[in-house]
């Protein structure tokens, strides 16, 4: 796959944003106009904003795997998007802001956990799948799956190296969650959770041969999931979320603050499960302090009674409804051999949008 930076609008740069120190300003990499290959400028890891000296010194060190990293972060948004895209708050992204998501991850809630824990794991994925196709000199199969045969089948093929993309993620993501403050330590334990969900979800991919397709050998190789397996087995760990207090311990290094469970009664959180310790905005109305668009004129499904209903999307105030005209493909046939035709149909579709 041929990885270009996912590049930097210029206005990014000096543009003035007020931005909170601990914001992971760098996924503004996963956004904007396609630059030349990343590798072939190792000048621009100078000019990527918001990178501690850890991660610059990383970004020099292994430049051939930054457009991988900026690849990683660009699919964790648009699975967020996916994810989110029937609730109040869809994930939006903000063009010309350092601040990518606006000032909605300044808080430490539900919504910052899940944003953390699929930017982690989209880097690990893009990461460690890049390697497979051979795109970088520094890493590549996975040489550890190479046991003895199922009954059936044989190693073969390129298994995925998983931990390696996972290492790359926490070297680079959690570089600056070195604070002794609550918020690095949620921001850390989420990014953990987000990339031990791919080390879970590895599984066994198999191809078949023999003749005419009898699948007598199978060749088998270590594979990660598809992506969207990820990104729903994180918003169900969204909607499970712990919530959690803060507490403060004096150590010899000064006052470090540490996260308990909130609720005594409740199973604790593991390292799989996301957690927070702020209350999230209701998002219905624009709100620039919290990042809030609102919702109105967001489409609702008036069939639903979940969250992306038009009762609670639109937040009780109503919705009003309009027809659509669509030009669709229609009457499709079948020509032998091999070619398909189809008519051009209009139809009318009636859109529920919020008021």
């Amino acid at each position: 796959m041929d990885y270009h930076l996912l590049g930097l609008i210029l206005s990014f740069l000096f543009n003035g944003t007020k931005v909170l120190a601990g914001y992971p300003i760098w996924w503004s990499l996963a956004l904007g106009q396609q630059y030349s290959s990343l590798g072939s400028q190792p000048i621009l890891c100078g000019s990527i904003p918001g990178l501690v000296p850890k991660q610059l010194r990383f970004c020099r060190n292994y430049i051939e795997i930054m457009p991988s990293v900026a690849e990683g972060v660009k699919l964790g948004i648009q699975e967020c998007q996916h994810q989110f895209r029937g609730r109040r708050w869809n994930c939006t992204t903000i063009d010309d802001s350092l601040a990518i998501f606006g000032p909605v991850l300044d808080k430490a809630t539900r919504e910052s956990a899940f944003v953390h824990a699929i930017a982690s794991a989209g880097v690990a994925f893009a990461v460690t799948r890049s390697c497979a196709e051979g795109t970088s000199t520094i890493c590549g199969c996975d040489s550890h799956h190479k046991g003895p045969p199922g009954e059936g089948w044989k190693w073969g093929g390129c298994s995925e190296d998983a931990d390696f993309g996972v290492l790359v993620s926490r070297e680079f993501a959690d570089a600056r969650e070195n604070r002794p403050d609550a918020r690095s330590a949620m921001n850390r334990h989420n990014n953990e959770a987000g990339r031990t969900t791919i080390l879970d979800h590895m599984h066994l991919k198999c191809k078949c041969h023999g003749l005419s397709g009898s699948c007598e050998v199978k060749t088998c190789w270590w594979a990660q999931p598809d992506f969207r397996a990820i990104g729903d087995y994180l918003k169900d760990k969204y909607d499970s979320a712990s919530e959690m207090v803060v507490e403060k311990h004096r150590e010899s290094r000064g006052w470090v603050e540490t996260l308990r469970a909130k609720y005594a009664l409740f199973k604790p959180p593991t390292e799989r499960d996301l957690v927070y310790y702020e209350n999230s905005p209701n998002f219905c109305e624009p709100n620039p302090e919290t990042g809030s668009f609102g919702t109105r004129d967001r489409t609702c499904n008036v069939t639903s009674h979940g969250i992306d209903g038009c009762d609670l999307l639109c937040c009780g105030r109503g919705h009003n409804t309009r027809t659509e005209k669509r030009k669709e493909k229609c009457h499709c046939i079948f020509h032998w051999c091999c070619y398909v035709s189809c008519q051009e149909c209009i139809r009318v579709y009636d859109v529920h949008t919020c008021k």
